[in-house]
Parts: structure tokens; sequence; C-alpha cells
């Protein structure tokens, strides 16, 4: 394995990785009120949530996958070889999948089938139609959900460490540096992105699942990558903050169309397949630009340590496998308490966190428990108290 990089932690990379968890779950809550379809809805919804959470959907994804390439980068400085850190890597990722698949997902999928009419138990579904390959309702094990992330993180993490062994660190960095040339930076990853997007969008379905969803891997594994580079050049960090200015003033424009269409297309009616292609480029090049403008911000504003930084970057992992089955049952539970929507929204937004903090908080101390839910072994040491 050649060098990579130094294992030098960049704190304000920390802290947008913790910000867009945290927006994700403010997001997922959202969802619940927002008019577009979600797993469980509140009895009324409000179209004055379109334009916010237009503003974050184009680029909350897309810049977790930067973030893990570039957390990727440091792991690996820290590792003795790429088989090491392959095999690291498949049980931080892989193990917590299957403790959600077993253990957390059932109550949401549940709660699915019981949105579609089925009578049936929590514990019977458990133990019976759960494990079945294809339900009455079309779903089937398995099922990862939310999870969809951790799959395609894992399955980029494995593609790159067989990308290592063939072309080495130093090529990789050296394709992405070549952005680093004049306004590259800006315009050539809006082009390229945009341009994969609208080729595949009419030839294939824009669903998540690891073997079909082409035109997501087509932006997501770019990203992961650039990330990756990232983490190892000064080159890139300079054009970042010569010219984030420029890609934010794109990314601003863009979103003005992006809000547009969405306003003028809601409910059945859809715009034509010139208009929405056109969406989608602007979408990824508003992505872009949001990404290199946030960049900029962690690593001239950010990069500093806090007492806080550590734990809730510890925290995110279990926050983000917690927090989708509890949002959804609660979700679908809670509309029959008579809550008004403001409330609904304060009450779901509350109990999500506050769980997501107990699962973290119980489970750090539980030696058993921490890879369950994503957490390196303890080291060796005093043991914590519960905070």
């Amino acid at each position: 394995m050649d060098h990579v990089a130094p294992a030098v932690r960049h704190y304000g990379i920390d802290w947008l990785r913790i910000g867009a968890f945290g927006l994700l779950i403010i997001y997922h809550v959202a969802m619940v009120f927002a008019p577009w379809p979600w797993v469980v809805k509140w009895p009324e919804t409000f179209p004055s949530l379109i334009v916010p959470m237009v503003l974050l959907t184009p680029w909350r994804i897309p810049l977790l996958f930067v973030v893990a390439g570039f957390a990727t980068r440091r792991l690996i400085a820290r590792m003795p070889s790429l088989g090491a850190f392959a095999q690291q890597r498949s049980l931080r990722l892989l193990v917590p999948l299957a403790f959600a698949m077993l253990v957390l997902l059932p109550p949401e999928l549940w709660v699915r089938i019981r949105l579609s009419g089925d009578p049936e138990g929590l514990a019977a579904f458990w133990l019976g139609d759960y494990w079945r390959p294809l339900t009455q309702n079309g779903r089937g094990f398995p099922q990862w959900e939310h999870m969809w992330f951790v799959v395609y993180l894992w399955a980029y993490t494995m593609a790159l460490a067989l990308l290592l062994t063939r072309v080495g660190a130093g090529r990789i960095q050296a394709w992405f540096e070549r952005l680093a040339v004049g306004r590259r930076i800006i315009w050539v990853p809006m082009l390229a992105l945009a341009s994969a997007k609208v080729a595949l969008m009419f030839v294939v379905p824009e669903t998540q699942g690891l073997t079909t969803d082409w035109a997501g891997h087509a932006s997501y594994l770019p990203l992961f990558l650039f990330g990756f580079a990232l983490g190892g050049s000064t080159t890139l960090w300079r054009a970042i903050s010569r010219h984030w200015t420029g890609a934010l003033v794109i990314a601003a424009l863009c979103s003005l169309f992006v809000i547009w269409v969405e306003l003028r297309y809601q409910g059945a009616a859809a715009p034509s397949h010139a208009l929405m292609a056109a969406d989608r480029a602007a979408r990824l090049a508003m992505a872009w630009g949001v990404i290199i403008a946030l960049l900029r911000l962690a690593d001239g504003v950010l990069n500093r340590d806090h007492p806080l930084r550590q734990p809730l970057a510890e925290a995110v992992f279990p926050a983000y496998l917690i927090h989708h089955p509890v949002l959804v049952v609660l979700a679908w539970a809670i509309p029959s308490w008579g809550m008004s929507a403001r409330e609904g929204f304060v009450f779901l937004l509350s109990a999500t966190a506050a769980a997501c903090a107990a699962g973290y908080v119980i489970g750090r101390d539980i030696p058993w428990l921490r890879p369950l839910i994503g957490l390196a072994p303890a080291k060796p040491g005093p043991a914590r108290r519960l905070a």
C-alpha cells in the first residue's frame, strides 16, 4: 500500500458530518408533514415546507459521501495494509447493517404493512412474514430501508480498496487535482455529474438498490472518490479556497430554478422530459456548489476542536441506525393522541433525538453492544460513567 495521507484529524470535516446528520433527522421528521410521499404521513401536510426542503435535498446525501471518502483516506493511513483496512471497514459497516435488519427495521416494516391494511401483529410479522423473500405487500426479506447508505458506502469502500491495489492513492489524487487548474473545480464536476444523471435518468429507474441504482452510483461514487483525494491534497483545498464563492453563486441560481419547478409542478402535475432533465442537472450543479462552499466553511471556520466534537462525532452512526425506525413508529402512533401538527413536529423531533442520544449513551458503555451500533471496540481504561 503506497502512502496515502497523514492521519491528521480535520475537525471541520467532523463538524460537517455532525451537522449533515443532524439535518438528516430534521429532514426526515419534516417529511412526515411535507406534501411528498413518505413512509408515514401526518393527517395534514404543509406546502410551506417545500422551499426549505428543496434547498436541502440536492446536497445533503452527496455531502455525506464526500465526507465519507475523506474519512476513508485518513483511516487507511492508520491501517497496516489494505487487507486490514477492508476487514475493519467490513466489520464496522456490515455488523451494524445486520443488526439493523434483524432488530431495528422489523417494527418499521410492520408499520408499512399495517398502513397497507394488514392486521397482523408485530410479533407474528417479526417471527414469520418478515423473513419471507416475497410478502403479500410486495416487500420481502432482505429490506435495508434507510440503511441503503451503509450498503453503498461498504460497496464503494471495497471498490476503492481494489482500485488502490491497481493504481495507488497517488494516481487517484492526481486525477482529481486536475480540477485545481483555472476554474475547473467549479464547472467540470457540475458538468460531469449533470451529464451522467441526464444520460441515465430515462434509461434506468431512479430507485435505491445496489445493483439497480446506476444513476445514483454515477453521482455518489465520484463524490466519494473526490473526498478520498481531498483527504490528502493541499492542492484541492487551495482551489476550493479560491473558487468557493463562484460555486456558491451558481448553486444559488440553480436553487431558484429548482424551487420554481417544484412549486410549478405539484401533486400529479409532471414537467416535460426536457424540463425534468434540466431540473435534475440543476440539482446536481446546486449540490456541487453547496458542497464546495461547505468544504471551505469547514476548512476556514470550523477546523477547530471542542469538547463536544468527539462524542457527537462518535454518536453519528448509532443515531443514523436508530433514528429512522423510531421516527416511523412514533409518526404512525401519535396522530391518534390529539396533538396539533406543531406539537407533533416538536414531539417527533424531540423524541427521535432523545432515542438517538439514549441509544448512544447506553450502547457506548456495553462492550458487546458497541460493534452492533457501529462503534469501535472500547479502549482499555477506566469505565465511563453514563452522561
